[in-house]
């Protein structure tokens, strides 16, 4: 029989033997330590068995093996920890690997030890793989003496932790590490190993700052071809931003595992928890669809903001009463302009407008460019020439706007605002109309909590505008001990400028109405602080 040509792929090519060898290890030497399949062989789902496969079957021109690094991001309950403790025990035993440390790292013990209890709960049920090692559970320690080599807890709240030779890293749920430290650490210890392999495995998370971002910014580059990294392998198990996140279908593409490991009656009953209460929707996106939410808890239910969108007639809004939230952030990056009209029901109509420089557009990376850039296409913000929002032009256009609409006041964040403030009072705006209102709990609570109200009622009413629902998903919140509530700009992913404004427009309404019963037949109202 002639021998099988190997597959290649340029300089690298497929060790069949290898991969057969990895894979078959799981359901020769290993079974399920949980749940109904406990004491059963450990034989790998097809998604599971392909990572397997590649990792341990690509090599190199030198024999060694291909991929250096694995990124995995995979939904809760699709067996993760399962594989996890797999791979940790096959680097131990069978990666011919003299003096081999591996390393199971999470961000505390806690975490960390998790993969570690099921890989010597593995290893107790196979009586020839247990001669070969001691496991200390004191310390979390597996020694393999025939190689001296071991596999051990590591946590980001660990004391000390450099002096590592890593030949084999098992980083779990890498979305939670507190900061870059420990993948730092364990990362530069591989230098001196000949073939070490960190495989990282997580679920997703919110944090845009964080490591396992920046890894899945990496492997998303990987996966498109916009990086050639030969050395790095990407597994991505997640639904698309634009994905239904109630829909089954979504929950199919998400998770391999679905019917086997996670049920569908589980995902049904999570998902009208996270229907009915939004500061569960980003949980169940994060931990069962994979989606990288724009903030840790959810305040605003898009399903109720969607439904307070409709379409409306602005011109049937000329010469009425209104209040404005003014947000100028940076002359570089967003202003808005919200225009908060009460109506008799006790609920507002809202009309945003925004701005942004072309340049702020252009620097953006291509994803979220495409994004503005569609926005802009619909009508839903301006683009200024230049890299700044030029402060006569935009003076000229809030004017202009403003003098269609019976403005009571504008409530403005005096940082920064001081070239534009002067301006519309150049232009005629009377000053008297310009209220200071400070980014202070004092100033957003009420309004905040009464949007939050309108929007669960209906009685928040809004014409559709697609960067302000943007904003609205971007909104993280601050609490404090009092149970008071403002926006939080430093911790929601991208922009909120419109609802600052919003919530500044509703603010000024909502004195209004305490201070006067109801608008004069004139339309004027006062202001009363």
């Amino acid at each position: 029989m002639p021998k099988k040509t190997p597959k290649r792929d340029g300089e690298f090519w497929f060790d069949d033997a290898a991969a057969d060898r990895a894979a078959s290890f799981f359901p020769d030497c290993l079974t399920h330590v949980k749940g109904s399949k406990a004491g059963k062989p450990l034989v790998l789902h097809e998604a599971h068995a392909k990572i397997v496969r590649d990792l341990f079957g690509w090599k190199r021109a030198d024999g060694t093996r291909r991929y250096r690094k694995a990124y995995i991001e995979i939904p809760r309950k699709n067996a993760k920890s399962t594989l996890a403790a797999g791979i940790a025990i096959y680097l131990l035993l069978c990666d011919a690997e003299p003096g081999a440390e591996i390393y199971s790292a999470a961000r505390d013990r806690e975490q960390a030890g998790l993969v570690y209890q099921m890989a010597s709960q593995m290893l107790r049920k196979n009586d020839m793989l247990a001669k070969h090692v001691t496991i200390r559970d004191s310390t979390k320690r597996i020694l393999h003496k025939k190689s001296n080599s071991f596999y051990r807890v590591i946590s980001a709240d660990a004391q000390g932790a450099h002096g590592f030779n890593a030949s084999g890293i098992i980083f779990d749920e890498v979305h939670t590490q507190p900061t870059r430290d420990l993948w730092d650490t364990l990362d530069t210890s591989t230098g001196a190993r000949r073939q070490p392999l960190t495989f990282a495995i997580t679920t997703a998370g919110h944090d845009r700052s964080s490591i396992c971002w920046e890894l899945h910014q990496y492997a998303t580059a990987v996966l498109s071809g916009a990086i050639s990294d030969p050395s790095f392998y990407p597994v991505l198990f997640a639904a698309d931003p634009e994905d239904d996140w109630r829909s089954e279908d979504t929950w199919r593409k998400a998770n391999p595992l679905l019917g086997e490991a996670v049920s569908l009656d589980y995902l049904r009953e999570q998902c009208k928890r996270a229907e009915e209460n939004p500061a569960f929707e980003n949980t169940f996106r994060q931990l069962h669809l994979n989606q990288w939410t724009e903030q840790a808890k959810r305040i605003v239910s898009m399903i109720q903001w969607d439904k307070c969108g409709h379409e409306i007639d602005i011109t049937q809004y000329y010469g009425r009463p209104c209040f404005a939230g003014l947000d100028l952030s940076s002359t570089r990056d967003v202003t808005a302009l919200a225009l908060v009209f009460p109506e008799d029901d006790g609920g507002v109509t809202v009309f945003p407008w925004f701005w942004i420089p072309e340049e702020a557009v252009s620097q953006r990376a291509g994803q979220d460019q495409r994004m503005i850039r569609a926005f802009a296409a619909r009508g839903d913000v301006e683009t200024t020439s230049g890299n700044e929002v030029d402060v006569q032009e935009l003076s000229e256009r809030i004017t202009e706007i403003c003098q269609q609409f019976d403005v009571q006041a504008i409530g403005f964040d005096p940082w920064n605002a001081t070239g534009v403030t002067q301006k519309l009072k150049e232009l005629g705006m009377p000053e008297s109309l310009l209220v200071k209102m400070p980014q202070s709990f004092s100033t957003y609570n009420e309004p905040f909590k009464r949007l939050l109200s309108m929007l669960g009622s209906g009685k928040f009413r809004h014409d559709g505008n697609q960067v302000l629902r943007w904003m609205a998903a971007n909104l993280s919140h601050k609490e404090d001990s009092s149970g008071n509530i403002r926006p939080d700009k430093g911790k929601s992913a991208e922009k909120i400028d419109g609802i600052c404004a919003t919530l500044m427009g509703l603010a000024l309404a909502t004195q209004h109405a305490v201070g006067v019963s109801a608008y004069s037949s004139t339309g004027s109202g006062v202001i009363l602080f």
